[in-house]
């Protein structure tokens, strides 16, 4: 299996324990941290290692955390910048501001 095909297959998995949802690419651990605090989520950190950067995988785990702070009926505060700057690219998940 090549990187590309790596990279396109790998699927977010969320690790409730860590407060984590993570990707595992070849080896590598890409992931983005979070804390529950009353009926907010904190997205905090988003890491991606820099040989696999710029090919959507933050993108992808920030909207499997999205989806999960929409079915449990949470507020999203983006501490992170790269979530902050993801808010402000689509404007459709405004509403879980």
């Amino acid at each position: 299996m090549t990187e590309f095909d790596a990279v396109q297959s790998a699927q977010v998995v969320h690790n409730p324990p860590e407060q984590q949802f993570e990707l595992h690419i070849g080896g590598k651990l890409c992931l983005l941290q979070y804390r529950i605090a009353g009926a907010k989520m904190i997205i905090f950190h988003t890491e991606v290692p820099e040989s696999i950067q710029n090919r959507g995988l933050a993108a992808r785990m920030t909207a499997a955390a999205l989806d999960f702070a929409r079915e449990q009926n949470l507020k999203v505060e983006p501490r992170c910048p790269y979530t902050a700057a993801y808010f402000r690219k689509h404007l459709e998940c405004s509403d879980l501001l």
